[in-house]
């Protein structure tokens, strides 16, 4: 059995058409590349160096990666998709759309770069991730990451046994409350005006939340990090960690142009591209992966699920190379 010998240090964008783009050098994109690079296909990842997890100083709940820096695992991942030729390129896209040449059996891209480079694909694999939009309170924002969280799964056992308040944001905030109660025994449950139901107040007072619904004006914090929450009547709440559900936005910026059906999820939990089986969308020859699509997906879903879209890119490309060659048969084939 060969081992991969195949070291692609050119990370030029080609000048030809490749098989593959993918938009977004994240987990969903480079494990996409991976298995499309293994698979001897020309592909190329363009990576805007803006990953959502940024702030995290690790990532969890991956299995044989409990606890490495996000920076470190997308590091790692370049390289594996490198090892086997594929091209990792810095560069911002800034359009992508059909070229004048594409056919419906074999499509084929233009993807544009914000510095005026071109690359032609005949597929695309769009895993861009998304933004998180925070609720509009001062002195929230510069915590994100750190004493600001959103996932129990992704930091809870880091902030366990610290008194933590839950910002609701709609309906979610109320599961969102009893997850974080698993790991702290001092929560405090800040309605910010949001409907809270007799039965919803219930559950969480019998689960000892403490419930205000003295609005929100502020987060308060020091060199450390934060310290309280003030409420309008001029009180502040001793907290040191808050957890807040965001509005998860799918980045679309640059792809108006692939026509990408899109979707609001309910109680403004987010804005997502839609997919089908295996990342498919409406459009022919491109694909999805990842929190663009999946919003709540943790770094091991969205790995998989590029995974998953690549091996079915390249099963695609596959199939399109069968029906070229036997049209080109019956073409040759005389009368």
């Amino acid at each position: 059995m060969r081992t991969a010998t195949v070291r692609n240090v050119d990370d030029s964008l080609p000048t030809g058409t490749v098989e593959a783009v993918v938009i977004g050098g994240g987990a969903a994109g480079l494990n996409g590349a991976l298995v499309l690079a293994r698979s001897r296909r020309s592909v190329v990842v363009i990576d805007s160096g803006s990953p959502r997890n940024a702030p995290a100083e690790e990532v969890h709940g991956l299995l044989g990666m409990e606890g490495t820096a996000p920076a470190e695992l997308l590091r790692r991942g370049r390289e594996e998709v490198r090892r086997y030729g594929g091209r990792v390129v810095a560069g911002e896209v800034t359009s992508a759309s059909p070229a004048a040449a594409s056919g419906e059996g074999d499509p084929r891209f233009t993807i544009a770069l914000a510095d005026g480079r071109t690359v032609q694909a005949r597929r695309v694999l769009v895993a861009t991730g998304l933004r998180d939009v925070l609720p509009d309170v001062p002195g929230l924002a510069e915590h994100w990451g750190h004493g600001v969280v959103h996932c129990p799964y992704c930091h809870g056992w880091e902030v366990r046994d610290e008194p933590i308040g839950v910002f609701a944001v709609g309906p979610a905030s109320i599961h969102h409350a009893l997850l974080f109660r698993q790991l702290t025994d001092d929560l405090v449950y800040f309605t910010r005006g949001t409907d809270l139901d007799e039965y919803s107040r219930a559950r969480l007072t019998a689960r000892g939340v403490r419930v205000v619904d003295t609005p929100v004006s502020r987060v308060e914090s020091d060199e450390n990090g934060i310290t309280g929450v003030r409420l309008g009547d001029g009180r502040v709440l001793p907290r040191r960690v808050l957890a807040v559900a965001t509005t998860m936005l799918a980045r679309a910026d640059g792809l108006e142009g692939l026509q990408l059906p899109m979707e609001d999820l309910p109680h403004g939990m987010g804005r997502r591209f839609v997919t089908g089986t295996a990342g498919t969308t409406a459009v022919p020859g491109v694909w999805v992966a990842g929190n663009a699509t999946d919003l709540t997906a943790q770094v091991g879903a969205s790995a998989a699920a590029g995974a998953l879209a690549g091996a079915h890119m390249n099963a695609d490309l596959a199939a399109a190379a069968a029906d070229a060659a036997l049209a080109a048969q019956l073409t040759a084939s005389p009368a």
